[in-house]
């Protein structure tokens, strides 16, 4: 009896080292999307008055936990059943970040038109709302694509193990994509109001505690826009090269065309490409429609 029970705990033991060990390099792999969707939901998340900002992240982070929930079980079966369809929903995942990707480079370099901002003071409280859900379904629609990649790719690297070894790993990176991912965008969009409080509090102290105190409440809210922009920049660059190395490391007639340049180069530029297709196609079939209207 006493074998029998340790025996158990010996397989338990193992098993959670080979869940750990796999963990960290499912989360290396897929650490480029983890970053993609923390910079992608951060932008997402501001432009809000600063009483709205944790509960529109609170309502993102909910869809983003419904996603996780449909997706894990559905990843687990087409495992088992239909491993085939696995590179095509990547394909269309890839085209999916790849013409997000394209969409927000365009605005870069061409005049467009701003959308109006969810904070502004002057608007009624109905299209403020409107305007939040908005912004929250095209946050919980990205993270459903990213998740899939994140699902994906990290059952992937966890496929010659046991079925129990699988279900932990990729559990356990779903929980990080969200619990991580969402906390540390909370952590951001609040951050230039720490600052304010700092800066407040500063008022009632008094030499080098006062001098401290302001210049980092001050650092933290002149900071905020600019980390906001960097992370812009970073996501929808990540989105293309997430988008175009699924193209890449999935389509041997593309991976042979970039394979002299180096990987990220050619990751890239075939997200930019492949974007710049899908948003002109996007943008033919939206005039097309206008004018059966």
């Amino acid at each position: 009896m006493a074998s029998g029970f340790f025996a158990i705990l010996d397989d338990l033991a193992v098993l959670l080292d080979d869940t750990a060990t796999m963990s960290k390099v499912a989360a290396k792999k897929t650490a480029a999307i983890l970053g993609d969707d923390l910079a992608v939901n951060a932008e997402k998340a501001t432009g809000f008055h600063a009483s709205r900002e944790l509960p529109v992240i609170w309502a993102i982070t909910k869809g983003a936990v419904i996603n996780k929930v449909i997706l894990l079980p559905l990843a687990f079966l087409l495992s088992a059943f239909a491993p085939w369809l696995i590179v095509p929903i990547l394909i269309v995942g890839g085209t999916y970040l790849c013409f997000e990707g394209a969409e927000k480079a365009l605005e870069w370099v061409l005049p467009h038109q701003h959308a109006p901002v969810a904070a502004r003071e002057s608007s009624e409280p109905k299209v403020i709302l409107s305007m939040e859900a908005s912004k929250i379904k095209s946050a919980i629609r990205t993270d459903f694509i990213l998740s899939i990649e994140i699902v994906v790719i990290t059952l992937g690297t966890v496929i010659e193990e046991t079925f129990m070894v699988q279900v932990l790993v990729v559990s356990a990176i779903a929980l990080l994509a969200t619990v991580g991912v969402y906390g540390v965008v909370a952590l951001l969009v609040r951050m230039d109001d720490f600052g304010f409080r700092l800066i407040t509090r500063s008022k009632d102290q008094t030499g080098f505690s006062r001098s401290a105190l302001k210049a980092i409440g001050s650092a933290l809210v002149s900071s905020l826009p600019y980390i906001i922009r960097v992370l812009g920049v970073v996501g929808t660059i990540a989105m293309l090269l997430v988008g175009g190395g699924i193209y890449v490391h999935n389509i041997e007639s593309i991976h042979h065309v970039v394979e002299k340049l180096p990987a990220l180069l050619g990751d890239l530029t075939i997200g930019l490409v492949v974007g710049l297709i899908a948003v002109g196609c996007m943008t033919l079939y939206h005039r097309f429609q206008s004018k059966r209207a």
